[in-house]
């Protein structure tokens, strides 16, 4: 499923128009954007957490020559599903 496609989905399910729903998703991303931005989490129950965390520095190899290669420290996001996800999607 693609952005537009969610879009749809999100404005036939709400009720609401595309154009609403796609301001919502946006002002979702942005909102995710900047708390996750600040290295806070977040919980929304029965769906999951997203979370940031931080990968140390590591040695890895260059999978063309096999030469060994650093690998720099860096911050991801995490997702973690919650119950209620795990089960609908088992």
């Amino acid at each position: 499923m693609n952005k537009q496609e969610l879009v749809s989905a999100m404005a036939e399910k709400s009720g609401l128009t595309k154009a609403d729903s796609d301001k919502l998703l946006k002002a979702f991303e942005e909102t995710l954007k900047e708390t996750l931005g600040k290295g806070e989490s977040i919980q929304l129950i029965g769906f999951g957490t997203f979370s940031v965390s931080e990968r140390s520095a590591r040695t890895g190899r260059n999978p063309q020559t096999g030469k060994e290669i650093q690998i720099a420290a860096k911050k991801v996001v995490k997702f973690k599903a919650g119950k209620a996800l795990d089960e609908t999607i088992a």
